[in-house]
């Protein structure tokens, strides 16, 4: 079959613009014929001549004119495909999947692939998913930061629909078609992401380091040598320093300001910040090591920015229990060390000074409100008991916020509940409390500084005067913007600290027998019976509540277990897995117990009486959720694990919260336990 191919639009009219002149002149031939007909002869021959002409050369010339433009189209589109196989800028088409259908040199170079490379995009650029190309989302553009063997680029891909070239198509039906290929562009950021690079490594960082046990330090050296002490704390901080380019200079007895470059920080957390430890290394016959804090601000958007990321990084690692480096950034806050256990403080000034001040803001309140965390514990019900009694001496309306009663707090809470002697609104739930509060109010949180996991979060959003006391050490989310707070981590518990509050606050107060057991009880449970964090000021506190009428006897009965308790306790400590030879971990069942999560408690408080163990965590399912305890006795932070995981805590007591199956909360322990010891904060 002959094909037939012809002209169409204005090369057409172009090459017929001839004869179509030929039948001009045949028009004016005629008008000739009426003026002179010997002229009109001789112009018909003329027009004859000239159509003969013109009619051979359009059917001689045009199948030579058709197959020109045929020529110079084909190698039009080569030169077209060549440019784009030989463009600079790294280019591919891929089909609807992701597929890569075509690439050009620049992209072969790119990627280290050959022509013919037809595998998935995803095989060079897992963060580029089916899912997020373009025709699987709403957006027919998109861009995405991938890397690439060292080389950062920018990956820009682009929908091109095929539907209009399948609608004018003479070959296939284009009736409801609506494929499309999608176009993907590479720019190259890797010289400008390592210049600004650069210019972020050379931006300055402030650092402050506090000695936290300065005074004490030195009273355990003679007074002729207290100076060689200081001389040489002196020349290693500030020889640490001047090694990573930095300037330091010393404010107070035991305070360094310290500017550094940004690069010299990612140099210090290589090292772990390891001047923690290397300044421990300063005896001169000094019977206590010296220990500092470090807190870094930096990437602020001004130097003043930075020196507040500083100063609130300090008090972060002071508030931590010392010993240990902060870093805080605009968008989160990083902790190294904090291995050390907080001295305790032989003077009670601070607690004199605190109770001071929180007489004077009872004072000038109308009403009090006493929360601790969630699912309480006899730490935190025993503080708010002892704030509670503060604000009866002072003459003022206290209550006790408490939702969730667990079965060992029931005894507790039953002596006040039944008790005559005590109002009916002492103990209220949070919902309550939100619509009881006042504008002149205060509220008093005890035994939790995270707001997040008090009993009634929105209770802090309703009260403009907000009190902390807590001995917890603090993390990255704290209560803001507290009119007075109080945190010793080196405080064996809130109950301790509110006892030392109670002998300040007024000559007149005097604790009831129930009251005084409940802070009592407080004490006992949360230093494991005075086994642990039990110090000087603790067997203070409790000779203070003694004297008041705790009773032991009373507080021992109140905490015995009922047989189905005992055996769930006994049966998570019997199937305990002991892993990496250290960490013991095991799941309490505590489908027939009231309050499994206490359980789970005390049975990562027995794991620790198995030799070896550094640290015990007991996973238990409570209302939807996997609850974690972890205990230890000084070999480990469990704090610092904990917080990984989303939670926090103590040195030795933590906890946290995971939403997942129990087999997916163990895996999670293990790994975090693997990359902790990988990078050195466990042993």
């Amino acid at each position: 079959m002959k094909n037939s191919v012809k002209l169409k639009g204005r090369m057409k009219s172009y090459l017929q613009s001839s004869l179509y002149l030929g039948f001009l002149l045949i028009a004016v031939d005629v008008l000739i014929y009426f003026i002179d007909i010997r002229a009109g002869l001789v112009l018909s021959c003329f027009i004859l001549f000239y159509l003969a002409i013109v009619l051979s050369l359009m059917f001689y010339n045009k199948p030579i004119i058709i197959n020109e433009l045929i020529s110079f189209a084909t190698q039009y589109g080569q030169i077209q495909r060549r440019l784009l196989r030989d463009l600079d800028l790294p280019h591919a088409l891929l089909d609807e999947n992701g597929k890569i259908i075509w690439t050009n040199i620049a992209f072969e170079k790119a990627v280290d692939k050959e022509k013919g490379y037809r595998k998935s995009i995803t095989s060079l650029f897992p963060s580029i998913t089916k899912d997020r190309l373009p025709g699987n989302i709403e957006e027919d553009e998109v861009e995405f930061d991938v890397d690439y063997e060292g080389y950062n680029y920018i990956a820009r891909l682009k929908k091109i629909s095929l539907k209009e070239m399948a609608e004018n198509s003479d070959i296939i039906e284009a009736k409801g078609y609506d494929g499309y290929l999608i176009a993907l562009y590479l720019f190259d950021e890797t010289a400008l992401k390592i210049a600004l690079q650069e210019v972020d490594d050379q931006s300055l960082a402030v650092g402050l380091i506090y000695l936290d046990n300065y005074e004490e330090a030195l009273e355990s050296v003679e007074e002729v040598r207290r100076s060689l002490l200081i001389a040489l704390i002196d020349r290693k901080v500030n020889k640490y320093i001047a090694a990573l380019d930095g300037i330091c200079r010393k404010m107070e007895k035991d305070k360094y300001l310290v500017i550094m470059k940004k690069k010299s920080v990612s140099v210090l957390q290589e090292n772990r910040f390891d001047l923690l430890e290397d300044v421990k290394t300063v005896n001169i016959g000094n019977e206590m090591a010296v220990t500092l804090s470090i807190g870094v601000g930096l990437s602020g958007l001004t130097y003043a920015q930075n020196y507040e990321f500083a100063r609130n990084a300090i008090d972060l690692a002071l508030g931590r229990g010392g010993d240990q480096a902060v870093m805080k950034m605009p968008e989160n806050v990083i902790y190294y060390g904090g291995k050390s256990q907080q001295i305790e403080k032989s003077t009670r000034v601070k607690a004199r000074v605190k109770a001071q001040a929180l007489k004077e803001i009872i004072s000038i309140k109308d009403e009090i409100y006493v929360m601790g965390h969630r699912l309480g514990d006899t730490d935190s019900f025993g503080a708010s008991v002892g704030i509670y009694r503060i604000a009866k001496t002072l003459g003022k309306q206290a209550h006790i916020v408490l939702n969730d009663v667990t079965a060992s707090m029931q005894p507790m809470v039953d002596m006040f509940r039944d008790n005559s002697e005590y109002e009916d609104n002492m103990i209220i739930s949070g919902t309550q409390a939100l619509e009881m509060i006042g504008s002149n109010a205060v509220l008093v949180v005890v035994d939790v500084n995270k707001p997040s996991i008090t009993e009634c979060p929105d209770l802090l959003k309703h009260c403009n005067s907000i009190v902390v006391f807590d001995h917890h050490r603090q993390g990255s989310e704290v209560i803001e913007n507290a009119t007075l707070s109080y945190i010793e981590a080196y405080a064996s518990s809130t109950c301790e600290m509110v006892s030392e509050i109670l002998q300040y606050t007024s000559d007149t107060l005097r604790l009831r027998p129930e009251e005084a057991d409940c802070l009592y009880a407080g004490i006992m449970i949360d230093t494991d019976n005075f086994m642990a964090k039990a110090g000087v000021r603790t067997f203070e506190a409790v000779a203070f509540l003694r004297r008041n009428g705790a009773d032991v006897t009373r507080v021992r009965k109140l905490f015995r277990d009922d047989a189905i308790e005992y055996k769930t306790k006994a049966d998570a400590v019997s199937q305990a897995e002991i892993y990496r030879k250290s960490y013991a971990i095991t799941i309490c069942r505590g489908e027939h117990v009231q309050s499994p999560t206490i359980v789970g408690a005390q049975a990562a408080n027995e794991l620790l009486n198995i030799k070896g163990i550094k640290a015990s965590f007991v996973l238990t399912e409570y209302n939807g959720k996997i609850y974690i305890s972890a205990r230890s006795i000084d070999e480990a932070n469990v704090q610092v694990v904990m917080e990984r995981m989303g939670g926090g805590g103590h040195m030795n007591v933590a906890g946290c919260q995971l939403e997942c199956d129990i087999s997916d909360g163990i895996a999670i322990i293990k790994r975090t336990l693997d990359t902790m010891i990988e990078e050195g904060e466990l042993s």
